[in-house]
Parts: structure tokens; sequence; C-alpha cells
């Protein structure tokens, strides 16, 4: 760690331009070093020549990434066994590591160790030349580039040029090109035939936020790592030891706060940091820091939260406006709220989720005694609603009224009773008075109240409320089907039978490549032709036919069966294809060389029996049409 942060600060005045293209990583320490290390340092370098904490401390060898252990492990093995990809890919948000992590593939390729005589190696000894001129980006054979500055089909002519001759010094040549997906598409295809069948000599590193923008020929090519999100919990235990070796003293909630407005973000955490620690002028408070994000405080978000479920809007809406009138956005505010609300699940249904190391004595004890006065459906309902409320507010012209209206629409939504109460209670009172519903869809008692009929099917109730017969006249109820289609055809033909459904039935015909089908979800890959919506109005309107919920996912990695229709065509061009081996057919055929098949239907009771002939020695006697000659 010491000859970690002595090469950090003594190769940063010397290169600095060198350093220029790293500003989007991080760097984390092995271990906590000695005050002595760093502070002669500080002192004596000139402020001009300060570096920011994400590109002090970027890491130099995997033991120094944090959160990729799965992806370290793979590469481990990879060189110990030799059975190294040619290509690969790093794909994750924003300043999570990933052309931090090329740069250290890189030189763990090329490292000969520090008696020149070593191997491709998982720990990189840092001293050699080749990692020495890696780190300082200045390797002739070790090749950055940008694909959001280089787009177009002649940088990738280009750099298929350079992938013919062999390295100058290294090992291997390696390519990294970042934001890879902003590449065209003219590009990626040139690139596709190198990338097969690279030279042995020759590595790809690519890097890119948009997995999904980059073609399937290319991502088939390469070996895929995703960098997940840091954890909270990972990434302030990390600012920790970063606010140590800057000598800064930051108090752990405040650590917290940065590392939960981080998400998961190690470079936007580190740049944060440094914020508070110039901020607060080494001494960085809580306070400080809510003060510096502009969030509300902790204790106020609960205070709110817990005014707005019981119903007092007037003290909830004095709390909001003391909050907004302090800095508080609105936004922010309720999103805060959804986050309590969130947590407030979990600890309902889970109570040990109070417990957690991260969680602070004041939310343990605010958050345990809401959880228990709130049912799972009031906590549903305003997940729901605060969710709907956000977005409003974010786009509203004015967003603390926006915010108002969403906390005034909860508070009176907090008091209703949940709908299942409502059926019970609905039940029992049409039980007490006489008038329970009556089998095979009968009224029950006379008289012009209204009646209730209830259908059982597919696991769900639905009720339908007849009215005053001298109110509206009363709509047909929307027939709901018990059984569950049991294949994706039998979904098919449900749709058919509605008139309002056809257009749908269509749609799930000619445009959808079943990849998954079980009764009540369906996975599909979309053909082009294919409703945006589809997938939402399927769930809609087979929810409402079966009387059961529905999971309908789109899948972007398989290709799926064929649609319905192809299935149709490729069926009938199959029986085109058997009557023509007919006897009768195949003479017909013969004789009339300008007649072809145009369809092919077997007759009334052949379906039973096909392949058996009769006396003609045809099946398909009277049962095919030919189209051709006028004779015909």
């Amino acid at each position: 760690m010491t000859d970690q942060i002595d090469n950090a600060e003594t190769s940063a005045p010397e290169t600095p331009e060198a350093e220029a293209p790293e500003l989007d990583m991080e760097q984390e320490p092995a271990a906590a070093a000695p005050a002595s290390v760093t502070a002669p340092k500080a002192e004596e370098a000139p402020k001009s020549e300060y570096q920011v904490l994400a590109r002090k401390y970027r890491p130099k060898t995997f033991d120094e990434l944090i959160g990729h252990g799965p992806m370290v492990k793979t590469l481990s093995n990879a060189l110990e066994s030799g059975r190294l990809a040619h290509a690969f890919v790093l794909t994750g948000v924003r300043g999570i590591g990933k052309t931090t992590t090329a740069r250290i593939i890189a030189r763990a390729l090329n490292c000969i160790g520090p008696d020149g005589k070593g191997n491709a190696t998982i720990e990189p000894c840092g001293v050699c030349e080749h990692c020495r001129a890696i780190a300082e980006d200045r390797h002739v054979d070790v090749l950055e580039m940008d694909a959001a500055s280089r787009t177009g089909v002649d940088d990738i002519r280009e750099l298929i040029e350079g992938v013919r001759y062999r390295p100058t010094s290294a090992r291997y040549k390696i390519y990294i090109i970042d934001e890879v997906h902003m590449l065209s598409k003219s590009a990626f295809n040139a690139l596709l035939k190198t990338l097969e069948e690279p030279p042995e000599h020759v590595k790809f590193i690519f890097a890119t936020t948009e997995i999904r923008k980059i073609p399937i020929t290319v991502l088939s090519r390469c070996q895929r790592f995703d960098l997940r999100r840091v954890q909270t919990d990972e990434l302030a235990a990390h600012y920790k030891r970063i606010a140590t070796l800057e000598h800064a003293d930051i108090e752990d909630e405040a650590l917290a706060l940065i590392a939960r407005a981080a998400d998961g973000s190690v470079r936007d955490g580190m740049s944060l940091l440094d914020q508070a620690i110039s901020h607060g002028a080494g001494k960085v408070t809580t306070q400080q820091v809510r003060d510096m994000l502009g969030l509300s405080d902790r204790s106020r978000i609960f205070d709110l939260f817990d005014r707005t479920m019981k119903g007092e809007i007037n003290e909830a809406l004095e709390l909001l406006g003391a909050q907004y009138a302090l800095g508080g956005d609105p936004a922010v505010m309720l999103q805060d709220m959804l986050d309590l609300t969130h947590w407030l699940t979990r600890v309902k249904l889970s109570p040990e989720a109070a417990n957690d190391p991260g969680v602070s004595q004041i939310e343990r004890d605010r958050g345990k005694e809401i959880a228990a006065k709130l049912a799972m459906p009031q906590l549903t309902r305003a997940w729901q609603m605060l969710l709907k409320g956000l977005e409003e507010t974010r786009i509203a012209p004015s967003p603390i009224q926006a915010a108002e209206m969403i906390l005034i629409r909860l508070a009176y939504a907090a008091e209703m009773p949940p709908p299942g109460d409502l059926i019970k209670k609905l039940r029992n009172d049409l039980n007490k008075s006489g008038n329970a519903p009556q089998g095979g869809g009968g009224n029950g008692g006379g008289g012009p109240g209204p009646r209730m009929q209830v259908v059982n099917g597919g696991g769900a109730a639905v009720a339908h409320a007849r009215p005053d017969p001298l109110g509206e006249p009363e709509q047909a109820p929307q027939q709901v089907y018990a059984k569950l289609p049991e294949t994706f055809a039998e979904v098919a033909e449900l749709l058919s039978k509605e008139r309002e459904t056809t257009a749908l039935a269509i749609q799930l015909k000619n445009y959808m490549h079943l990849v998954k089908y079980e009764p009540g979800r369906i996975e599909f890959r979309p053909a082009r032709g294919a409703r945006a919506d589809l997938s939402s109005q399927l769930i809609k309107t087979l929810n409402n036919l079966t009387g059961h919920r529905w999971l309908v996912s789109v899948s972007e990695r398989e290709e799926g069966a064929p649609t319905l229709k192809e299935q149709e065509l490729e069926e009938l061009e199959q029986r085109k294809a058997d009557a023509s081996l007919d006897p009768l057919v195949k003479a017909i055929l013969d004789g009339l060389p300008k007649a072809k098949i145009v369809a092919v239907h077997l007759p009334p009771g052949q379906e039973e029996t096909e392949g058996e002939q009769d006396d003609s020695g045809s099946v398909y006697d009277d049962a095919f049409y030919l189209e051709g000659d006028d004779e015909l």
C-alpha cells in the first residue's frame, strides 16, 4: 500500500497529460497507510498539482478492485489454465471500474515480472517496463480508442490494418475500446470478421454502459463480464479508508449518506467525498453532507410519513413546507418517503431487517413502531401512489404544489379499507339481509336493490353488481374462463373467440416468437411489426378473460420458436409436399405441367384415419385444389 501511494503521488507531477484520460475511474487502497507516508508529500506538492481522489486512488491491481470478485476469479482461473479469451466486454453503470479493469487486464497479460522472465499473471508486478508504461498510458502496444469520438467505419479499418502486425515489445497487442456501443452499424460489421478470428497476438477489451445497443453478433464473439453496482456498506467502508488516508474526520452517518447517494458507482461517491472534505475543511458532519446533497433530515421524513399515513394532513403539509423552506427538494423528499415505504415493507415481512448494522438506532426504533401500525395493503398502496406521484412532481411546473397534492391524496387513501375487507363486509351484509347471491347466476331475494353475483374462475372471484331497474341499463358481465390455456396455441384460440380481442389474437399469431410458456406466464420475442404495447395489452386482456394474474415478458437474448402463423404455413407446405407424392395427384400434375397445388383439405372424418388409402390408392380424393391450366 505504501508503494502504491508513493507511485500515485510521485508519478502524477511527471506525467499530468498522460493521466488526463483517466478521469473516470477510482482506486481502493489495500490497507490504511500510516499518516507519515502521505502527509509530508501532501505538504510539499503545490496546490495547482492536486489530484482528485478518483484519480489518486485508482486501482492498479485486481486486489484493489472492490465488488468484482466473480470476474477476478474467472480471469485468475483462465490465466492459470491458459484458457484466455481473445475478446472481453465489460459492462456496468458509470464509475464502476470498466476502463480501470481493462487497463489492469492489459497489465496482467503483458507483465514480465521484476526479473523480466515472468509470464501472464493475475498479480502484475507494477515495476516492470510494461506495467509502468501501461499505468502511465504510454505503451505502444496497448491502444485505447474512444468510440464516442471515433464511430465511423474508417476508424475501424485503421484498427484492422494494425492488427496484422505483431506487437513491438509486449506479449500481446491489446485494443481497449471505450463506450463501444457508440460505434456505427457499418463499423460493427467491419469489425466482425477480425473479432471472430484475430491473430494470436491480439486481444480486444470493450467497455460499455449500454450493453443492449451492441449487436448480438459482437456479443457472441466476446467473453462478457457484468460489473455489478457496489453495495452501500462496502462503499462506505471504502470511503472511510480513503478519508483516513486524507486525514479527514468524517462521521459514519455522513459516509453512509455519500455511499447511498453514489448509487453503486464508486467514482460518483469519490467525487462527493472530495466535495465533502472541501466543504467541511477536513471535518465533515452529517448535517453538512445533508446540506451539500440537498437531503432532508431523516427523522423529519419519518415524521412526515407517519403524519400522512395517520391522516393528519395539516401537520404533514406544515412539515413538508418547513423542509422546503430549508432547501429540501420536493422530489427528493418524496423519493425518501418511497425508500422508507420499501424499508418498512421489508420490516413488516421480516423484522430482522431492522437490525441491519447500517441502520441507525432512531431509524430502527421508529421503523418498528410505524411498521407495526400499518397493514400490508396500506404499505403497497402507499408505494404505488408515491411512485406515481414522484413522476408527477418531476414534470410539474411547481414541484412543491405537486408534492402537497400527493400527500393529500395519500392521506385520504390511507384511511380507506382494503378491497378485500369491502367484499367481505358486503357479503356479510347481504347474508344478514337475506339477499345472499344464488347459484347459477340467480339474483337472490326480490326488490329493486343492488344484487351481487360471484363468478369463480382461475383462482379469483369477480363480483358483478346489478343496478336498480329504474337506473341505467345493466351491462353484460364479461365471461370468465375457469380453466387456463394449457398451450400457447390455446391462448390464441381463446383470444379469437371474442370480437374485442380478435386484433390482439392476430398480433399474437403473426408477431410473437414464443420463448417459454406456462399457464399464467408467457415469455416471447417480438417480431418486426409487433405493437409496442403488445405485452401490456396481452396481460390486461388475459387477466380479464381468465380471472387469473398473468406475467408476460419480452426476451431480448432468446430467438424463440417460429410464430404460429409461420408454423401454420410450414404445416401447409408439408401437407402440399405430401399430397404431391400421392399417386393420383402425381398423375394429374404430370398431365398438367402448369398446374400447382394451392391448398390441401382432408375430407370429413379423414383426420382420424389419415394415411389409410381407399380402393383408388389415394387419401386426397376430392380433397385438394389445383391451379394452372384453363382446362382445370
